[in-house]
């Protein structure tokens, strides 16, 4: 999944965009608000965090635009104004959740973990296809019930496929999530991990199959 983090203190930029690729999201990093909205404007995201005291546009001003766009993204603010009045001013801008600087890692976690669940159509905790499974919490991965290790780019195409099971994922939706800005990707390396997550997937009841001009699809095979 792809997160835009929207953030000019530079040092928590990093500091937090670390801990989301550890936890194997893709994530682009801004540091102003005229920046935040270009993004927005030119990429899907599966979440926006924002800080509201961003240069050139504040994070309220980003909101409005994004909100009147008719874009729902989940957008999880942060601030380090705990006043009621800000709060309630982000909210009713069209923000999901709000977190208070300075904040604790498992708190930022757990709420980036339920605006997720929310901007899907399941709000199970485990995600299964066939043998398959991907557990939203610990973000990882089972086949047949046994631990299936994969790199973060391979997680970013399995999960992405997996959460789209049993309809045509196009290979452009797979670069976009899974290279960010800094990032050099394009579809022939797509290929690449696609290959990759197929060989971890041999033997069991589900693959990856490639339909022409649509991009690509888990499916069960049903095999033995």
């Amino acid at each position: 999944m792809r997160i835009l983090l929207a953030e000019d203190n530079r040092d928590l930029s990093e500091w937090v965009s670390r801990l989301l690729r550890q936890s194997k999201y893709t994530v682009d990093c801004v540091y102003r608000g005229d920046e935040a909205d270009v993004a927005l404007q030119s990429q899907e995201y599966a979440l926006v965090i924002l800080d509201l005291g961003l240069p050139e546009i504040d994070g309220i001003e980003v909101l409005r635009r994004l909100r009147g766009r008719g874009n729902r993204t989940p957008v999880l603010i942060l601030t380090a104004n705990d006043a009621l009045s800000s709060r309630v001013r982000g909210l009713d801008s069209g923000a999901d959740d709000y977190l208070v600087k300075p904040f604790e890692v498992e708190e930022l976690e757990a709420r980036i973990r339920a605006q997720l669940r929310r901007g899907r159509s399941t709000l199970e905790q485990v995600v299964s296809f066939g043998p398959l499974s991907f557990d939203t919490q610990s973000r990882s991965f089972s086949l047949a019930g046994a631990s299936l290790p994969v790199t973060p780019r391979e997680h970013v195409v399995l999960e992405t496929l997996l959460l789209s099971a049993g309809r045509p994922v196009p290979k452009e939706r797979l670069v976009e999530n899974v290279f960010g800005f800094d990032d050099e990707g394009g579809p022939s390396a797509i290929e690449v991990y696609v290959h990759r997550v197929r060989r971890k997937l041999e033997g069991s009841d589900v693959g990856i199959v490639t339909l022409r001009g649509l991009g690509y699809m888990l499916r069960q095979t049903h095999a033995g």
